[in-house]
């Protein structure tokens, strides 16, 4: 079941949202490689090479859960960067989000995102979410 394996980075700046994710993955065991980055700059940093070094997220079979509202640099503006690079505009992208504007949303699809997805509410919403985005992934041919 390792080649199944998917490489998520969630891009997340809320701490309660980054737990729910992690405790979410425990609950329904989605033992995917969880890495962290709390903003887009950080997540692009993540994901590239630098100095002959791989990138700390493997390449192959990645996924990425983004957040819009973000400092720094937020979910829009790391997806016109992500899709503006050619080593990384073939990542798919989930946008879990609070933010139910239809502008984010049109311009999220726009830059050909995977899924838009509004956090829920409850904790069990939310595991029940991540179950069924688990199921989804498995079912996906990854390259």
């Amino acid at each position: 079941m390792l080649e199944k394996l998917i490489n998520i980075l969630l891009v997340e700046d809320d701490e309660v949202d980054i737990m729910n994710v992690k405790r979410a993955f425990k609950k329904v065991n989605i033992n995917n490689p969880l890495y962290l980055a709390s903003n887009g700059i950080e997540a692009l940093a993540m994901l590239r090479s630098k100095n002959g070094q791989p990138p700390q997220v493997p390449t192959q079979r990645r996924l990425i859960l983004l957040d819009l509202n973000m400092p720094r640099m937020g979910g829009i503006e790391f997806l016109q960067e992500l899709r503006s690079d050619p080593q990384l505009r073939g990542t798919p992208v989930v946008i879990m989000t609070t933010s139910n504007q239809d502008q984010d949303r049109v311009e999220a699809y726009n830059l050909n995102v995977a899924g838009y997805i509004l956090k829920p509410v409850t904790f069990n919403n939310f595991v029940d979410m991540m179950a069924t985005l688990n199921k989804y992934w498995l079912l996906c041919e990854i390259p």
